[in-house]
């Protein structure tokens, strides 16, 4: 063959496999929860808070199916809607998603149990500094 039909070939079969998405092995999607700080509670009740964080099982989620807590880091699988933590800190727990950005945490029995992360919005920072405005700083 021609090294241009190889390079076309190559080329198609890249773009192939990048718009296929990732399936598991049982046949579930493969997917990734959104970055950021998640922070995990429990539910209050109607004579105090709506919930009660429990810090200790917070973690953060970053790039490359990566976790981290206080205490190191590891990875996590999600297949549909379950994650499943598989290295680190927290190996063997597993959460179903409830929401975009909210896991429950699942017992060994497969029930939910009562515990809540939810991904905590970042405020938004600028890249760039502001200018510092000249003359009069009372004028727009």
């Amino acid at each position: 063959m021609k090294t241009t039909h190889v390079l076309m070939l190559t080329a198609f079969a890249a773009l192939v496999a990048a718009a296929a998405p990732l399936i598991a092995q049982d046949g579930r999607p493969l997917r990734t929860m959104p970055h950021g700080t998640y922070q995990c509670a429990l539910p209050g009740d109607a004579d105090g808070l709506a919930y009660d964080v429990v810090e200790e099982e917070g973690f953060k989620i970053g790039t490359s199916s990566r976790y981290t807590i206080a205490t190191g880091g590891g990875t996590y699988l999600m297949r549909g809607r379950e994650l499943v933590f598989t290295s680190g800190p927290k190996k063997g727990e597993q959460f179903k998603r409830v929401g975009a950005n909210q896991l429950q945490r699942m017992k060994a029995d497969g029930t939910l149990s009562q515990l809540r992360c939810t991904r905590l919005l970042q405020p938004h920072r600028r890249s760039t500094p502001r200018p510092t405005p000249r003359g009069n700083p009372h004028r727009p």
